[in-house]
């Protein structure tokens, strides 16, 4: 199933896809983004968020959550489910498409290395998980919920290893391919 998957992002990934995605990341990234992430400071007393952290403990998540408040976890979980249902779209499509583009330039379309294209989903799921058990944590503060504050950290964590695996894949994909642009235009 998932090579599968991989062979039809790779056949779909043509080079205006790539290009369309690249540019409505870049639109996201540069309208979107900035906006959203000064309004849930607003809303959120300028606290941070748990989200954009590398990591953090169970015991800062229930941090964070108090200094929210009521009105600040209400508005944490609601950009959960509006906007950050969005962006990991956003930037999975780009990145799955940019390095299936790039890679096709690279290798062979039954290499294995193509299924490398599936990083940025798993970032993506990553990220979805971490939303729910961030927003668990704030729909019942102050109550604990263990499980999921526990696993909060760690689903963070390894959402960004997948992303920036990705953006890492893509660097390296992007390089060879030049690399062989480069070689075939001495030729």
């Amino acid at each position: 199933m998932l090579k599968r998957l991989s062979t039809w992002i790779v056949e779909f990934s043509k080079g205006w896809v790539a290009l369309s995605a690249l540019l409505g990341f870049l639109l996201f990234s540069i309208f979107v983004l900035p906006a959203q992430s000064a309004r849930s400071e607003k809303e959120t007393g300028g606290a941070g968020s748990p989200d954009t952290s590398l990591y953090y403990t169970p015991e800062k998540l229930y941090q964070l959550a108090g200094e929210y408040g009521p009105k600040g976890r209400k508005a944490y979980i609601r950009t959960r489910f509006t906007f950050d249902l969005i962006f990991p779209l956003v930037y999975a499509i780009f990145l799955t498409t940019a390095i299936s583009w790039v890679y096709k330039k690279v290798f062979p379309s039954e290499s294995f290395w193509m299924r490398i294209n599936l990083t940025p989903l798993l970032g993506a799921g990553f990220d979805y998980l971490e939303n729910i058990s961030t927003s668990l944590v704030m729909f019942r503060y102050p109550s604990q919920t263990a499980g999921a504050a526990f696993l909060a950290p760690i689903l963070t964590l390894v959402k960004w290893a997948f992303i920036g695996s990705s953006f890492l894949i893509l660097g390296i994909g992007t390089a060879a391919a030049l690399w062989g642009w480069i070689k075939k235009m001495g030729s």
